[in-house]
């Protein structure tokens, strides 16, 4: 049994990080944690999109059984028990810190104790309608916020402080196990940083490699989120500001990583606590004229994931990819309990280090894109299954940028996918539920 701590980014693309292989951003204190455990290399959220994603980590479930498809929060919730209510029931003080965007309102998720909560207000948020496509008017003015601004990690250092100090007084102290908490709100746009790490990244003000001319670009669904967020009006300077204040932003969440482990040392907590570092989901950074998340390509869908401590190996990378329902199964297995008997996943320590047959499965409902869609990652296989548009089947480790859709050219390896993808759900069945309940929502409020 071991003590455990869950720090939470918002919207990491993994590959900006050093861990990762990003040639310029500085994430030292994440590749300390990576010598101390695991690099999980191929990790995913259960869908690119806040409150979905974390729902799905709350509950162990995949989203479709939540119903939690948006960040609209109008409408029946999911009676479905949280990790924080059920390891608290079995004698675990479950703590936690900072946002907790998911399913129910956080002084209702069970946990021990909340702190520094932020919902989503109700009704959350209403551009939900997909046929017709909602365009989020103005949206373009996000393209703006970015570089250098007084005290733009406020809310971040309050979590933190609050977090540190429960570390030093409180864990070292607890006769009880104990799992803590922490969720902030950054590297989340806005890119505001400090004018220290906007200068660090003079050389951070780049382009996308992959714009709006590729294939992948062309697709439907990319279309309908360019629209949707009115990206194809931003600026090369904005995108470049964008970008460099991203860089930023990764770096200021790893220094408050480093603050953490500098505390568990000082109180004498490394060696019987795990650490977990991870994020909700990731970021399109300007790929495919794309921005944000809401999408099921790589730099959206995937996250870092990275562990240490008493239950993980050693400067270990594992290439079997993984889904937040994993790390679910991890925090049961920390504390040597049982989990709910439907929740999905194998825990995060009991995972080979690479299993081509292990099934990564995301989905997304969300705002932005005309119908649901369905990923499935299977060895180096990747199929995005679209309810409203052609199918793409990439290869990542030839193509990891998904450039080259081999759908129609691979077509034994699609079917194999969407096999899989039919052992989990039936997608046309569920995507009507999706749209089914959102219209629902849209009618509560009068839109429809």
């Amino acid at each position: 049994m071991a003590n455990t701590i869950l720090l939470m980014g918002d919207e990491h693309n993994p590959r900006c990080s050093s861990v990762y292989g990003h040639p310029v951003v500085r994430t030292p204190n994440m590749e300390r944690l990576a010598r101390r455990g695991v690099v999980f290399e191929n990790a995913y959220c259960a869908s690119p999109l806040c409150i979905p994603s974390r729902s799905a980590l709350m509950t162990g479930r995949r989203v479709h059984e939540i119903q939690a498809y948006s960040n609209c929060v109008v409408g029946p919730k999911a009676d479905i028990p949280s990790y924080g209510r059920l390891l608290a029931e079995r004698g675990v003080h479950t703590m936690y810190v900072g946002l907790s965007q998911a399913y129910d309102k956080a002084e209702r998720l069970g946990f021990s104790s909340v702190v520094l909560p932020m919902d989503k207000p109700p009704p959350g948020d209403v551009n939900i309608s997909r046929n017709p496509l909602r365009i989020r008017r103005g949206a373009a003015r996000l393209a703006d916020m970015f570089g250098p601004t007084e005290d733009p990690f406020k809310d971040d250092m309050e979590r933190m402080r609050v977090a540190l100090k429960w570390i030093n007084s409180e864990a070292r102290r607890m006769a009880s196990p104990w799992l803590l908490c922490i969720d902030l709100e950054k590297p989340h746009v806005p890119m505001y940083v400090t004018q220290e790490l906007w200068d660090a990244y003079l050389e951070g003000g780049d382009l996308s490699l992959y714009g709006m001319e590729c294939e992948t670009a062309r697709h439907p669904y990319s279309r309908d989120l360019r629209a949707h967020f009115e990206t194809e009006m931003f600026t090369e300077t904005q995108m470049r500001g964008l970008r460099r204040g991203y860089l930023g932003c990764v770096t200021f969440v790893d220094a408050q990583l480093g603050r953490i482990m500098h505390a568990l040392e000082a109180a004498g907590l490394t060696e019987t606590t795990n650490l977990i570092y991870s994020a909700d989901h990731g970021e399109m950074l300007g790929k495919f004229g794309l921005w944000w998340k809401c999408a099921l390509y790589e730099d959206s869908v995937r996250v870092p994931l990275l562990a240490a401590g008493p239950d993980f190996a050693r400067n270990e990378r594992i290439a079997t990819p993984v889904g937040h329902l994993d790390l679910h199964a991890a925090l049961f297995r920390a504390f040597g309990m049982e989990r709910p008997p439907k929740a999905h996943g194998i825990a995060l320590q009991q995972m080979p280090k690479d299993d081509l047959q292990h099934v990564v499965f995301s989905e997304y409902h969300g705002h932005g894109t005309r119908s649901g869609a369905y990923m499935i990652r299977q060895g180096d296989w990747k199929l995005i299954y679209y309810m409203a548009a052609p199918h793409q089947l990439f290869n990542l480790r030839k193509d990891p940028d998904e450039l080259d859709n081999r759908y129609k050219s691979e077509p034994r390896r699609a079917a194999q996918l969407e096999a899989e993808l039919r052992k989990i759900c039936v997608p046309e069945v569920e995507n009507l539920k999706a749209h089914e309940f959102q219209e629902n929502q849209l009618k509560s409020l009068g839109m429809l």
